[in-house]
C-alpha cells in the first residue's frame, strides 16, 4: 500500500472514529457503553491479527501497516470512551477508571504514544523493530488493563 492509500485510509479511519464522538453529548450511557466495548474488541482483533504476523504465523506482512494504524487511530484518545455517567451496568471497566481519573489518563496516554510508536515501527518493514514496539504496545495495554479492568471469569 502507498502513502497516499495510506493517508485515504487513515482519513476515513478518522472520520469513522469522530463521527460518534461529535454526538457523545446526545448519545445514551448504554450506547456509550457498547461504543466503547466495540471499539475495545477491534483493538483487540487488530492487536491479534499483528501478532500473528509478528510471530511469522501468517505471510501477511504487508498488512501490518494496516493494523498498526488501525490501533493507533483506536487508541488516539481511550480516556474519552469512558465518560462520567458510562460506570454501570455490563462492563468490564473497573471504578478505578472514574475514582483515579488522572492515574487512568495516563495509563491510557501511554497505550497511545505506544501504538503511534507502533506505526512508526511498521512501516520501517524491519521485523525486529515492530516486534519490538509491538511488544511495548501490549505492554501498555495489559498495564492499563491489570489496573482499570475486570478480570475474565
Amino acid at each position: 500500500m502507498n502513502m497516499s492509500g495510506l493517508y485515504r485510509w487513515g482519513m476515513f479511519l478518522i472520520a469513522g472514529l469522530l463521527a460518534p464522538v461529535l454526538v457523545q453529548g446526545a448519545a445514551e450511557p448504554e450506547d456509550i457503553i457498547k461504543y466503547r466495548q466495540n471499539s475495545m474488541k477491534a483493538s483487540g482483533a487488530h492487536m491479534a491479527a499483528a501478532s500473528a504476523i509478528i510471530k511469522g504465523k501468517v505471510p501477511f506482512n504487508s498488512q501490518l501497516i494496516v493494523h498498526a494504524l488501525a490501533l493507533e487511530q483506536l487508541n488516539h484518545d481511550t480516556a474519552s470512551l469512558f465518560p462520567k455517567g458510562s460506570d454501570f451496568g455490563k462492563t468490564k471497566a473497573l471504578e478505578g477508571v472514574w475514582e483515579n481519573r488522572a492515574e487512568f489518563e495516563k495509563a491510557a496516554h501511554a497505550v497511545a504514544i505506544k501504538a503511534k510508536a507502533f506505526t512508526r515501527a511498521a512501516a520501517s518493514k524491519d521485523p525486529k523493530t515492530a516486534g519490538t514496539a509491538f511488544k511495548a504496545l501490549g505492554d501498555a495495554c495489559s498495564a492499563c488493563h491489570k489496573k482499570f479492568r475486570k478480570k475474565d471469569d
